[in-house]
């Protein structure tokens, strides 16, 4: 079975392309960000390739790179550019797949198309990444209910950043999802300390449960 994960946010700038960046490499498998909006500085598949211990080739190239850092229908706007999400079909491919969003969950990929209507459409599990600071409660259980809404199976929630346990138990019991672990601030983030940090903290066998998957 080919194994393709989509790692979505609850929010934007919250360490999902940390948190992906590691999967991908403990997976061993391809990275992918199919739109990035934002090309000043670091792409996020920039720092995907950074901070995994793979081959350049495993970071596939992005479908559309649009120049503005901004949400990507007003980006691609702004560029010139028409997205058609007929472009945007993962990839089947012999290793495991790690998709990225942008973003959170309804951001607009264009004026009639938001990013969790294409979710729906791949049907492929999805590992939901919640920060720990204040007001994440909120943010999560609005896109849990978002997802559970249009059937999307979720893999459980990964969360990021400092230890709060209560939050982090009340998401997982309100939302009916698996507490998958937590990725910890790290003081040096290299491709070493992430890889120890995720291995410390996460089980891929978990990550990989299918069977434990709900809509």
């Amino acid at each position: 079975m080919t194994i393709r994960i989509v790692v979505a946010g609850t929010d934007t700038d919250i360490g999902k392309t940390i948190f992906s960046a590691a999967l991908t490499n403990a997976l061993d498998g391809y990275y992918w960000k199919p739109v990035q909006a934002g090309l000043e500085g670091e792409t996020d598949s920039d720092v995907a390739a950074r901070l995994t211990e793979l081959a350049e080739a495993r970071i596939l190239p992005e479908v559309y790179r649009l120049k503005t850092p901004a949400s990507p229908h007003f980006a691609a706007e702004i560029d010139g550019i028409d997205i058609d999400s007929k472009q945007l079909t993962p990839f089947g491919l012999p290793t495991p797949l790690v998709i990225e969003t942008a973003g959170g969950l309804m951001v607009p990929l264009t004026r009639r198309l938001l990013q969790i209507d294409l979710l729906a459409q791949w049907r492929l599990p999805v590992i939901l990444c919640a920060s720990t600071r204040l007001g994440t409660i909120n943010h999560s259980l609005l896109s849990i209910e978002a997802l559970k809404r249009r059937a999307i199976p979720i893999l459980g929630v990964a969360f990021i950043g400092d230890a709060n346990p209560d939050s982090e138990r009340t998401i997982a019991a309100f939302g009916g999802i698996r507490r998958l672990g937590r990725l910890p601030r790290l003081a040096c983030l290299d491709a070493e300390s992430l890889r120890q940090a995720f291995d410390d903290n996460f089980s891929v066998g978990d990550l990989l449960d299918i069977g434990a998957v709900g809509p």
